[in-house]
């Protein structure tokens, strides 16, 4: 069949990699995809927020599934745009994908259905965000409710820290339109693990885990990123059958099944943020779509033909299909611009690509390709490289004798990810 990733992130690069390797897709198409999506498929200069033009694509040729990457469309509504069309397609409606992109939404359902989670008030007032803030429990987090590209939570140490998150996202509207409302949230103390699993109604597939890393900084220090590196599977003691069964039980099952009772199935793959706290299990969040960079860990694990996994989903018809995660360990780590999530430079030519080891994956997100061909940077996360190991000590030993190889002017890395496993 013909398919389409919506996207251009190395999660995307990730998704069409992954899609690529099955009997099922005859041919391969990313929008607006980056220069490593067109080493395996044909991109197409279409935005990922122009549904209409997507759309139009879809049918002018011929697209058999779409699979939409990011959460801004999907919260956009272009799930719906494809359905009402007739097309089949990978993702949640607009309504299902409120999950991620109103925290308050989400809060809210979690709270109603006693899923355990931190406390929270929400306000769309300064004033009483802060007079909230000047008497609330510290460390606090502070949580924009709408979509603020994974930057939209702060966790503020000191009082201060949180009165000035609130000034930022409310009043100084550092976020935009995210900030019409802010959510001051318990801190959730313990190991932090994302969780994925593909979703159809009230049907949870088997899943899969992985650690992140958020903040900038080797030693967790810094500012909040999209992510800065990642490992899968965690540690035993943090993910395991056990563990597995009572988020199931506790968490994924019932979430799932009070979007059906509300009349908004979920549909695609379920993203849950994880605190492991002495309490058990609690929900950070949850996200409408893979993570990145953990796309780039989990993907290589799924032995089941991820095509058929997206289209049974599309159809309404995944409760028969085996979903099957591989046991082997992957570590990745994302090489990003000087500067980033701050300011950065673009246009940088990148060295060293051709000298990966066989086996090691370079996921490209902000890259393009320069008018005589070559590679060059295009954004802050430039790409994620991605190892395979007998243990996680192997897999990391691998990723980063090769991601030492990529270069370019003021790139950066992490150098702890997967240390501290």
């Amino acid at each position: 069949m013909k398919t389409l990733v919506i996207g251009n992130g190395a999660r995307e690069h990730a998704i069409a990699w992954k899609l690529d390797q099955s009997e099922l897709v005859s041919e391969l198409f990313v929008a607006p995809g980056n220069a490593g999506t067109a080493q395996i498929a044909r991109n197409v200069p279409i935005a990922a927020t122009d549904m209409e033009g997507l759309l139009d694509f879809a049918i002018n040729n011929g697209v058999d599934l779409t699979v939409v990457g990011p959460e801004v469309p999907l919260a956009n509504g272009i799930v719906d745009r494809f359905q009402s069309a007739g097309l089949p397609v990978f993702g949640p409606t607009q309504a299902a994908a409120r999950i991620e992109s109103s925290k308050v939404f989400s809060k809210e359902l979690m709270l109603a259905e006693s899923v355990p989670t931190g406390q929270a008030c929400t306000f769309s007032s300064y004033k009483e965000a802060r007079a909230y803030v000047e008497t609330c429990s510290i460390p606090t987090v502070i949580k924009a409710d709408g979509l603020a590209a994974g930057k939209g939570v702060i966790v503020a140490e000191t009082r201060e820290d949180a009165l000035i998150a609130v000034r930022d996202v409310i009043k100084a509207r550092l976020f935009g339109n995210a900030g019409n409302s802010v959510l001051i949230e318990e801190f959730l103390q313990g190991q932090e693990v994302s969780v994925f699993a593909f979703v159809d109604g009230d049907y949870v597939s088997p899943m899969v885990a992985a650690c992140d890393y958020k903040r900038v900084g080797d030693g967790n220090v810094g500012p909040n990123t999209g992510g800065m590196g990642s490992f899968s599977p965690p540690r035993k003691d943090h993910w395991n059958r056990e563990i597995e069964a009572r988020v199931r039980r506790e968490i994924m099952e019932p979430v799932a099944g009070a979007m059906v009772r509300m009349g908004c199935p979920y549909s695609g793959v379920l993203y849950l943020g994880l605190m492991l706290t002495e309490d058990g299990p609690k929900v950070i969040e949850f996200n409408c779509r893979l993570g990145d960079p953990e796309a780039q860990v989990v993907l290589p694990r799924l032995k089941t033909d991820l095509a058929q996994i997206m289209l049974a989903t599309a159809r309404g018809q995944l409760r028969g299909l085996d979903v099957d995660w591989g046991d082997e360990t992957y570590v990745s780590v994302v090489v990003a611009s000087g500067g980033y999530p701050g300011p950065y430079k673009t246009g940088y030519a990148i060295q060293g690509l051709d000298a990966i080891e066989p086996g090691v994956t370079i996921f490209q997100a902000g890259t393009s390709l320069s008018d005589n061909g070559d590679v060059v940077t295009d954004g802050g996360r430039v790409l994620t490289a991605t190892a395979p190991g007998k243990s996680l000590a192997k897999a990391r030993r691998k990723v980063y004798d090769n991601v030492k190889r990529v270069r370019f002017q003021d790139s950066f890395f992490r150098t702890d990810i997967a240390a501290d496993a």
